[in-house]
């Protein structure tokens, strides 16, 4: 269950983030997750609660946003959902897409403080409430 990794990266940098910005425990972190990356959710949310044992992050909830798989296609410029298992055909021209527009991510976009407004998570990702 390669969650469990994810899950302890994830506790890790938040608990980076929470110490760079003062003292007191986690409350939340977000994090954003692609359809097609390769993670379960279900999963990912029960490998975060045995990896914030012992941590600042103990009663922290994990917020997941799951990002729907969208492709493009440039010859009608349509975007389409790719499902699962995925389809990267384009229902309109019935050609193969060129690119895949999300579905991919795997990020954190927020690390909430208690009494403390959310605070940027690692690598310049934006607050949990900022438009993405």
């Amino acid at each position: 269950m390669h969650e469990l990794s994810i899950a302890t990266a994830i506790v890790d940098q938040a608990d980076e983030v929470a110490r760079a910005h003062g003292p007191g425990p986690v409350s939340a972190v977000h994090v954003r997750i692609g359809e097609l990356s390769g993670v379960v959710p279900d999963a990912l949310a029960f490998a975060f609660e045995v990896a914030r044992d012992g941590t600042a992050l103990a009663a922290a909830e994990l917020v997941v946003e799951e990002i729907p798989a969208v492709a493009h296609c440039g010859p009608c410029d349509e975007d389409f959902p790719v499902g699962s298992p995925p389809f990267f055909w384009c229902p309109r021209c019935d050609r193969p897409s060129e690119g895949l527009r999300s579905g991919r991510e795997l990020q954190i976009t927020g690390v909430e403080l208690a009494d403390a407004p959310a605070c940027p998570g690692p690598l310049g990702a934006a607050p949990a409430d900022a438009p993405g």
